[in-house]
């Protein structure tokens, strides 16, 4: 203790008021304090007091003889400590003493009261090193679970800390060791709880240097389950949902045979058909039912355990689902269901046979297929047939195939792959084939040689030929583009030459005299200049040519060679130019392309109606030349072929007829010449595309 202690006794209180008065008789041969503080844990012959004496005074302990227990001695006029104090032990100390002056023998007496302080020398201590507490998981937060407090000699105000596996609990304040629960307890998650509880006698963040005393203890609490949860199927997957757990089934599978009835238990996937108590602190029993789907009673459940039977043979080829439940016996409210699906099949009269006993195969990384090693250009195929699949020559697809034992490599359409690096060596492996419609399976042996892929020295590996091949892709590309702007550019220039080409053409027919009369072009040659393919175009390619025959003209076939011939051939020469003054005498014929029938002198007309008729199949007739007879007179008598022309006994000619096709009609593309008189395999027929 730092100061007087707050509890004196009354005679303590009379001993300080006798000290008082006494001092005034003796103040003149002795004098001292009348209340001394002495810290205990002392060292024996510390002073206590030091006494002020006259010269000639002699100091003794009263009464005499000295008390046996008193812890103080007098050492001439000092007051020393005989022992070690302690305040738990005695908190004062009254010492008397007398005061003798030895000329007078005057004696007078002299009281000293010994305050001992306390000093921080004793640690907090619980009364127990383990305290026990069961809680029910169902406690509301902050409901106390106890106090648990500890006692210090020396301080009456201790500090408490607790520290544990689980923060569902805390302290009420950290000076009241109230503990209280913090979040809401689960059994299922949390069955028992060690806490640490520490105290010490020192706040828990001192501002000084004080020696700190501290002490801990455990307290184990125990959570108690209570009846909160429904039956959970098993097995199942628990998920946690806003605090609470839900364990999901995935039910249940089963298999059965047309007109056959299973015996005993049904087997079902992926086991046997049971619940337990969600509560596991309670584990109450369960009771089960058929809630729905067996309404022609094909299946019967053990009410106790779960177990379905069947009552009679299915008849129909179908799927049959039915919904379990599952409550507590007692609290039938706590229940939860099922669904278990029962597939009618075949009978199956065959299992699966591997093709052969025994595959070997020979693999080079990860990723990539087995080879045959006897032909290795061929992948290694694993084949499992069925002899109930007949029909598509034993391919079950229902069969599929694992390595036993081994996660190294995986079947993927008959074809082995491995799924990680191993080192070089050769593997005895076990291949399962297995129909997935009644789980009849089949074995082979499997032999793997693990290989790696040698490069020749100066040779190339894969990633160099895959990153050639990229090369030589982008390289395709450019010369494709290169390519398509070239032909781009040719066609461009091939239309350019096509119109230059009919503009000589048509030079050429008007400078040749003669020859020009045989040869007729239509204006559309000179339409739609930007379409080199037009199919009224005079160049080379397409060109269409509206021929007849007359008086002097070329025959027709020798006309229409010379309008496609090439253009040097058709061009005229200095010397062709000259004789086109002899032409002067001669009568002129100007072609001409008109709706009107003209019959002036000098024209060669191609006459069209104005509007034809493509039911109809008008005929454009080709009027002959004025020098020929009348062209009415031609059409009167087109027979009439031995009559004779005027001077030049040149054979008279017959007129060419144009007749236009339905299709013709519509699409332009197309004339048909021929005689109008005859109507014979022998008649001279031309087809000119327009």
């Amino acid at each position: 203790m730092d100061g007087i202690h707050p509890h004196f006794t009354a005679r303590t209180f009379f001993s300080f008021l006798f000290l008082i008065l006494l001092q005034t008789t003796t103040a003149n041969i002795c004098s001292a304090p009348q209340i001394v503080n002495f810290q205990e844990n002392n060292t024996v012959g510390d002073v206590v007091q030091t006494i002020t004496v006259k010269p000639g005074v002699t100091l003794e302990f009263k009464p005499p003889p000295a008390n046996p227990d008193n812890p103080f001695r007098l050492d001439g006029n000092n007051l020393t400590a005989e022992r070690v104090l302690d305040s738990e032990a005695a908190e004062t100390h009254t010492v008397d003493i007398t005061c003798t002056e030895i000329a007078t023998d005057l004696k007078l007496g002299l009281s000293i009261v010994v305050v001992v302080t306390n000093v921080n020398d004793n640690p907090p201590v619980f009364e127990l090193n383990l305290y026990r507490v069961d809680v029910n998981e169902m406690s509301p937060v902050d409901m106390s679970l106890g106090r648990f407090p500890a006692t210090d000699l020396d301080s009456p105000t201790l500090y408490y800390t607790l520290t544990s596996e689980s923060d569902g609990f805390k302290l009420r304040s950290p000076t009241n060791p109230d503990l209280l629960v913090k979040t809401p307890l689960d059994y299922e998650r949390i069955k028992t709880v060690q806490l640490i509880l520490s105290v010490q006698d020192t706040p828990l963040t001192p501002a000084n240097s004080r020696v700190t005393f501290s002490a801990t203890t455990t307290i184990v609490v125990t959570i108690l389950d209570v009846d909160n949860r429904p039956p959970w199927f098993q097995p199942c997957s628990k998920h946690e949902i806003g605090g609470a757990v839900v364990c999901q089934s995935a039910g249940y599978t089963g298999r059965v045979v047309l007109n056959e009835q299973e015996i005993g238990v049904l087997p079902l996937e992926p086991g046997p058909l049971h619940a337990i108590d969600g509560d596991s602190g309670i584990d109450e029993k369960m009771t089960y039912s058929f809630l729905s789907g067996n309404a022609d009673g094909l299946f019967e459940i053990n009410a106790n355990t779960g177990n379905i039977t069947m009552l009679k043979p299915a008849d129909v080829l179908r799927t049959i689902s039915l919904t379990v439940l599952a409550a507590q016996e007692i609290n039938s409210y706590q229940f939860a269901t099922t669904t278990v699906t029962v597939s009618v099949q075949v009978k199956s009269l065959h299992r699966p046979q591997f093709q052969k006993p025994q595959y070997e195969g020979v693999i080079t990384a990860v990723g990539m297929m087995a080879m045959d090693p006897k032909n290795k250009d061929e992948p290694l195929q694993i084949l499992a047939t069925d002899d109930d699949y007949a029909a598509t020559g034993g391919i079950n697809p229902l069969i599929t195939y694992y390595v036993n034992g081994s996660s190294d490599f995986s079947v993927v359409g008959g074809y082995l792959f491995m799924t990680k690096d191993l080192p070089e060596g050769t593997l005895s492996l076990q291949v399962v084939a297995t129909d997935e419609s009644n789980e009849e399976s089949a074995t082979a042996q499997l032999s793997v040689e693990v290989a790696s892929v040698i490069v020749p020295s100066g040779g190339y590996g894969l990633v160099d030929m895959a990153v050639l091949g990229a090369t030589l892709g982008v390289l395709l590309l450019i010369c494709l583009v290169v390519i398509g702007v070239l032909a781009f550019c040719i066609r461009k220039g091939n239309a350019d030459w096509r119109k230059i080409y009919e503009a000589s053409m048509f030079q050429s027919s008007l400078a040749q005299g003669g020859q020009k009369e045989g040869i007729q072009y239509t204006n559309e040659a000179f339409q739609n200049d930007d379409d080199g393919g037009s199919t009224g175009s005079g160049g080379p390619v397409g060109g269409s040519v509206m021929a007849g025959r007359a008086a002097g003209d070329l025959p027709l076939n020798k006309a229409i060679a010379q309008s496609l011939g090439p253009l040097h051939a058709l061009l005229h020469d200095d010397t062709s130019l000259a004789g086109s003054d002899k032409a002067d005498n001669e009568k002129e014929v100007k072609p001409i392309l008109t709706k009107e029938r003209r019959m002036d002198e000098g024209y060669k007309s191609v006459w069209f109606k104005e509007d034809i008729d493509p039911d109809a199949k008008e005929e454009v007739v080709i009027i002959p030349d004025s020098r020929e007879d009348d062209s009415e007179e031609e059409d009167e008598e087109p027979s009439s072929s031995g009559r004779e022309d005027d001077e030049d006994d040149n054979l008279r000619i017959k007129t060419q007829k144009v007749v236009f096709n339905d299709a013709d009609l519509d699409s332009g593309l197309g004339v048909k010449m021929e005689d109008p008189a005859e109507d014979s395999e022998g008649d001279e027929v031309l087809t000119v595309d327009l």
